[in-house]
């Protein structure tokens, strides 16, 4: 049964990655997954239900992520987060719809529609930032970043500008936001006066 389930949450993250939450129907969903309805409404009350599963799954798998690219021991915290950043630049602007991330793909589309969705965003990216404001601090203690002031601010302006490269990514068909988003980053690591 939890592989039934699995299956449905893995059959929707690639539909939702490519059509967005709304563009998926219910009946495109079962179909695609090979299951009757009944199934889908044994583990989700409701498509919402559905869409915090799904990102509440995604959520997890991302953390997991974080800790191979972000909690590697072997190297420095600058080419962590370098790492890290370069990696977002080659998911979300390749054509592997399934390996883009979802907080990118739902946040604006999802945050007026469904509390509980959006709540599950919230807490992953605030966990996302948290992550990345730890290994700013670990940049200091390790030499490869200067000290800044208030790393937890760094962290969230460094994911807002990746999120608004993201989505001028996905209009222009380009990589120049991300390009743009790495010069930025690059010159806020290095400016101890922090944003």
């Amino acid at each position: 049964m939890t592989d039934t389930r699995q299956h449905i949450l893995a059959t929707g993250r690639a539909l939702v990655a490519q059509h967005g939450y709304t563009g998926v129907g219910l009946s495109e969903l079962l179909r695609e997954a090979g299951v009757p309805k009944g199934s889908f409404y044994h583990f989700f009350r409701s498509k919402e239900a559905f869409g915090c599963a799904l990102l509440d799954s995604f959520v997890e798998g991302y953390a997991e992520d974080l800790t191979t690219t972000l909690g590697a021991p072997d190297k420095p915290a600058r080419a962590r987060l370098t790492a890290y950043f370069e990696d977002w630049r080659t998911r979300q602007s390749g054509e592997a719809f399934d390996a883009r991330c979802l907080v990118v793909k739902l946040s604006a589309e999802v945050a007026e529609l469904s509390p509980g969705m959006r709540e599950v965003l919230n807490r992953g990216v605030s966990a996302i930032i948290a992550r990345l404001a730890a290994v700013i601090h670990e940049g200091a203690a390790d030499g490869s970043l200067p000290a800044h002031p208030d790393p937890q601010r760094l962290a969230a302006t460094l994911y807002q500008i990746w999120l608004g490269a993201s989505l001028m990514g996905a209009l222009s068909r380009d990589t120049l936001p991300y390009d743009g988003a790495l010069t930025a980053t690059a010159a806020l690591l290095d400016n101890k006066g922090n944003t």
